[in-house]
């Protein structure tokens, strides 16, 4: 069975994935005051999302469940047109792609050494055949496999070289903006802690030891802070906070009773985008929306405006990440036809 659906083409998903959807969907006055021609531009694929920018932000690369496979495989895609080529092995859990500041090489997240890589496919695609006839949609969750670790690979996908090798999940990478740093998730340590290390694997450092979940993190422009969410208030209530790469200085941005994840630094203004969802009102479902602040550094500690609300669609609006020129905003968005994920591109406009 397995070896039936690694041999499958992932062709339809492939030709569906060219064709992405070109009409722009229709704003609200809200969200028209940030965006201007959005695009869906991945389709085909079960779900997709999680994508970020090439350095000359003519490609993107993004996680994305693909037809005939039940985990998420990493690919990329050019911006002006063309089919989506799979970079990741083609088997396994991935996550957290990343380019190089370069653009030369890209970063991933990959169970694919798992020992047990069999049985655990053959699980999950046996769960994924019951809930197709059943017609069954699982809430969202997140699987921390021990068997991911974090690889740099060539552009194409080729692998270059393993860059952990601990115990339990190591993945949530992301290149400093300067390429000499890498800042990431492990749980080697009994719970998931940020931790940052060269470029090249060596000198791992831990940074935060807060019990609960600390994941998420990107280096800003400045190459000084690391953003991040953390559920240490309380279980499952992720807020954003800051904290600098030495490990110092560390800062709530959010303090509210809601989820707030994803966070993502504007490249050339001091604005932080996330997003979030209210929970304060138990009898009500919350919805995901864009969020932004303004934010300045003084004596080493963060000072924030008000939080301002860029979307406010009834679907759900996650993962927000700017070009590296500050100009366009890609999203992951479940505004689409059957109401899965996939990713949106859209002209932005600061405050």
């Amino acid at each position: 069975m397995v070896a039936l659906i690694r041999g499958l083409s992932f062709s339809i998903a492939v030709a569906l994935a060219a064709a992405a959807a070109a009409e722009q969907p229709e704003l609200s006055e809200l969200e028209s005051q940030y965006f201007c021609s959005p695009r869906q531009v991945t389709e085909g694929f079960v779900k997709a999302g999680e994508g970020y920018f090439s350095p000359e932000s003519e490609t993107i690369i993004y996680q994305a469940v693909p037809q005939e496979y039940p985990f998420y495989q990493i690919y990329t895609q050019p911006l002006k047109g063309g089919e989506p080529t799979l970079v990741s092995t083609g088997r396994g859990r991935t996550t957290c792609a990343y380019f190089s500041p370069d653009g030369v090489r890209i970063l991933f997240a990959s169970s694919h050494l798992d020992p047990m890589l069999e049985a655990t496919e053959d699980q999950a695609i046996r769960q994924q055949e019951e809930d197709r006839k059943s017609g069954r949609r699982r809430r969202y969750s997140w699987d921390f496999d021990p068997y991911m670790d974090i690889f740099e690979a060539k552009r194409s996908g080729e692998i270059l070289r393993r860059l952990t090798e601990a115990k339990g999940y190591d993945a949530e990478g992301a290149w400093s903006p300067d390429g000499k740093s890498i800042a990431f998730c492990s749980d080697r340590d009994g719970d998931p802690d940020i931790y940052i290390m060269d470029a090249d694997g060596r000198d791992e450092r831990q940074l935060t030891d807060a019990p609960g979940y600390d994941g998420g993190p990107f280096i800003s422009p400045d190459n000084q802070w690391i953003v991040f969410r953390s559920d240490r208030k309380k279980e499952n209530y992720l807020q954003i906070y800051v904290i600098g790469v030495d490990g110092k200085h560390e800062q709530a941005l959010t303090d509210n009773e809601g989820v707030n994840w994803g966070p993502y630094w504007h490249p050339t203004a001091p604005y932080i985008i996330w997003s979030g969802a209210d929970h304060s009102n138990p009898r009500a479902r919350p919805n995901y929306d864009l969020w932004m602040v303004r934010y300045e550094v003084k004596d080493s500690k963060f000072q924030t405006g008000e939080p301002i609300r860029v979307t406010d669609s009834p679907a759900a609006d996650v993962l927000p990440v700017f070009s590296p020129d500050g100009k366009k905003l890609m999203w992951t968005s479940t505004r689409t036809d059957d109401g899965q994920s996939q990713l949106f591109i859209a002209d932005f406009k600061l405050p």
